[in-house]
């Protein structure tokens, strides 16, 4: 886990997990930073500004993404399940099952809270689905496919997975798994 000077790309803070684990989504909430591991069902919560560690917590599934909406923590585990959890006991509070069209959206991945709904990336696409956290319906589509340009993929790169909001900037970026760029973006509709 690292803070990053958003302008320079320069490192300011970096905590390493230790090797056993391969961490996956984190969440800020308050003072506190929540962090998923993808195959070891535990999770860590650090302070926000020291990464000091504060405790763990367990979870029954495999951990993907991880965000939340000012009131609970909202999990994916790579199914179609979203998974809210009170951010004090860090215990299951319910669930919706993510749908597009009547058909369930699997692999759900990177999560981020964007103005009343969860964006999700799909795993292996370029598309991040936006997901309305009270139904479960997919209400629209983001199509990220030729953000990397034939420069980029000189080098080895992954998976679309990773989405961030600023709030207070009304900014969007995205990036993903040894991307050499990350992204601001702006959604326009289409026809």
């Amino acid at each position: 886990m690292r803070r990053v000077d958003l302008e320079t790309g320069q490192i300011q803070q970096l905590l390493d997990l230790p090797e056993q684990f391969f961490g996956e989504g984190i969440a800020l909430f308050g003072d506190k930073i929540f962090q998923l591991t993808w195959h070891a069902k535990v999770g860590f919560i650090y302070d926000r500004e020291s990464f000091e560690q504060l405790g763990t917590f367990h979870y029954p599934t495999e951990g993907w993404g991880l965000t939340h909406d000012g009131q609970q923590l909202i999990m994916s585990d790579g199914t179609s399940t979203l998974h809210f959890l009170d951010p004090e006991t860090l215990g299951e509070i319910g669930q919706v099952q993510v749908t597009y069209r009547g058909e369930q959206v699997r692999t759900l991945n990177e999560l981020e809270y964007v103005q009343g709904e969860v964006y999700a990336n799909v795993w292996k696409t370029n598309v991040v689905v936006r997901i309305d956290p009270q139904t479960g319906e997919v209400v629209g589509l983001i199509d990220l496919k030729g953000l990397l340009g034939p420069e980029d993929l000189s080098q080895p790169v992954g998976v679309l997975n990773g989405i961030a909001y600023d709030e207070e900037n009304d900014r969007l970026f995205v990036t993903g798994k040894l991307w050499p760029k990350m992204f601001e973006i702006e959604l326009v509709a289409q026809d």
